[in-house]
């Protein structure tokens, strides 16, 4: 199946449990998230009222980040965790509270099976969904510190290539909070790649209170990096590959570094401006 291939709206997978975990050694040094890796959504919840056309797209998953993340978990022996259900369900990478935690219109697109969600099936959802990837975060984030070994924890997205007519320049982009131990020599590992145009915190901000990195890494003061590569460059197994196997070059020897190791809290620029609108 290619990158960019859609999978089945009631795959198997699924069933047993909606995480998918790639198994890797703590002393990586790593952790790998991809919290839209998959368009999939279970019979019971059916096509959430949209066409099939509509999961292919970028507002049920992020084209690519899957098999990059896969890809990267393989070359560097780090342990990967990705999501196997569609962010129209409900997006792992928002706060609880967050009014986009159940989209009710996305890019364009009404989704008819969430727009009378009322707040039982978003805890339903929560407990089914979200709460198992959170645990198992969680989870690793524990065994690894437990073991010694505190981790980067890298974050894989992808982003379209266009945004309501604007053509985005960007190949790719690392996003970051307050903490910029991990996010500062990956951001000049990759401007010395030639013919990069990389986007510092582009084309997001890295701070969003709550959601993946903030909840995990950041209360524990773990180095970390969100990254967003452009969609059209790893629709395919081979731009996948590629992309997996330039960013295990310039991984690997960071998450040596001492300095990255060791717990440390940088607080978050979301809560300070909150502090200074009173929030």
């Amino acid at each position: 199946m290619s990158a960019s291939a859609a999978l089945a709206l009631d795959d198997p997978s699924l069933a047993p449990h909606p995480v998918e975990i790639v198994p890797g050694s703590v002393e990586s040094g790593i952790l790998i998230l991809c919290d839209h890796a998959s368009n999939a959504v279970p019979p019971d919840l059916g096509d959430l009222g949209l066409p099939e056309t509509e999961f292919e797209r970028h507002i049920a998953y992020d084209i690519g980040a899957a098999a990059v993340t896969r890809s990267l978990a393989r070359r560097l022996g780090a342990p990967a965790i990705l999501t196997r259900f569609s962010r129209l369900i409900i997006d792992p990478n928002r706060g609880r509270d967050d009014p986009t935690l159940v989209m009710r219109l996305s890019d364009g697109a009404v989704v008819p099976g969430n727009a009378k969600v009322d707040e039982a099936e978003v805890q339903s959802r929560i407990a089914r969904f979200y709460d198992p990837y959170d645990d198992a975060i969680a989870d690793a984030i524990h065994k690894a510190m437990a073991a010694g070994h505190p981790p980067v924890v890298v974050t894989v997205h992808s982003f379209t290539p266009i945004w309501r007519g604007w053509a985005r320049p960007w190949h790719v982009g690392i996003l970051w909070d307050a903490d910029d131990r991990f996010a500062k020599p990956l951001l000049e590992g990759l401007a010395a790649e030639d013919g990069l145009v990389v986007g510092d915190n582009e084309p997001y901000d890295g701070a969003l209170a709550g959601d993946t990195v903030d909840r995990h890494a950041t209360v524990r003061g773990l180095a970390n990096a969100l990254i967003e590569i452009r969609q059209d460059l790893i629709s395919s197994d081979e731009g996948a590959e590629e992309w997996a196997e330039r960013f295990a070059r310039l991984l690997e020897p960071l998450a040596g570094r001492p300095e990255l190791r060791v717990p440390e809290i940088f607080g978050t620029r979301t809560r300070d401006r909150l502090r200074q609108h009173g929030g």
